[in-house]
């Protein structure tokens, strides 16, 4: 047809005039001639990780021995560079003074709601070697550096907007923090049955937002147990 007559030689010269606008700015000439340059040139590229394979090759041999485990790369790390992101640690103290959450909570009597529910230092002391019994002490322990940097900003960063709901529910008691668990388990059991997608992403919104509903979920169901189970 005209159309297709008309459009096959501009199609011609767009291509050509690509190829020749690419080979004009290229710093070191054609891609044959890169070509030809490089032939025969072994590449510098080395492998240093050999993934457990008895037949890669040994790290140990062409790798310095201060960056071979997590550890020995941490304290080298530190050594070079000062406030590294690999090193870095959430000032959860500071974070704490700088939002003022002491008084926060002070102001809003959220340990004395926790006592009138039953839950004073002494049933939190006994709760102890139970806790040590199940490994969730050891738990802790060995999880420090997730727990501060990333547990730890979760729950202290919207910790003034969670505060005052927090003491509307002790004041309400276990019921209310069941409530909370039913709702979000609720909320995520409606995004999967009806397979909601995260908008311009196109992934199930059930899976996204599990990651946070579900835990929040369990939490809720937990505190509403311990709250029912240390009321006096």
């Amino acid at each position: 047809s005209t159309t297709y007559q008309t459009m096959a030689p501009l199609t011609q010269c767009l291509v050509l005039t690509t190829l020749a606008t690419a080979a004009a700015f290229s710093p070191a000439g054609t891609i044959s001639q890169r070509s030809a340059a490089t032939a025969g040139v072994p590449s510098s590229t080395a492998v240093f990780e050999n993934f457990g394979l008895d037949f890669a090759e040994d790290q140990t041999e062409n790798s310095d021995i201060r960056l071979l485990g997590e550890d020995r790369y941490k304290q080298w790390v530190a050594t070079t560079t000062d406030n590294s992101f690999l090193n870095r640690q959430y000032n959860a103290v500071r974070r704490i003074r700088e939002l003022d959450l002491l008084k926060k909570t002070a102001d809003l009597g959220i340990l004395a709601k926790l006592e009138k529910n039953g839950l004073d230092l002494a049933t939190v002391e006994s709760l102890l070697p139970q806790a040590e019994k199940l490994g969730l002490l050891s738990l802790v322990a060995n999880n420090q550096q997730l727990l501060i940097n990333g547990v730890a900003p979760l729950l202290i960063e919207p910790a003034p907007l969670l505060l005052p709901a927090v003491a509307g529910a002790l004041d309400v008691g276990p019921p209310a923090f069941f409530a909370l668990a039913a709702a979000l388990a609720g909320a995520e059991g409606y995004l999967i049955v009806n397979d909601v997608e995260v908008p311009f992403v196109g992934l199930p919104a059930g899976a996204v937002a599990g990651l946070l509903l579900v835990p929040l979920s369990l939490v809720a169901a937990a505190a509403g147990a311990a709250l029912a189970s240390a009321k006096k």
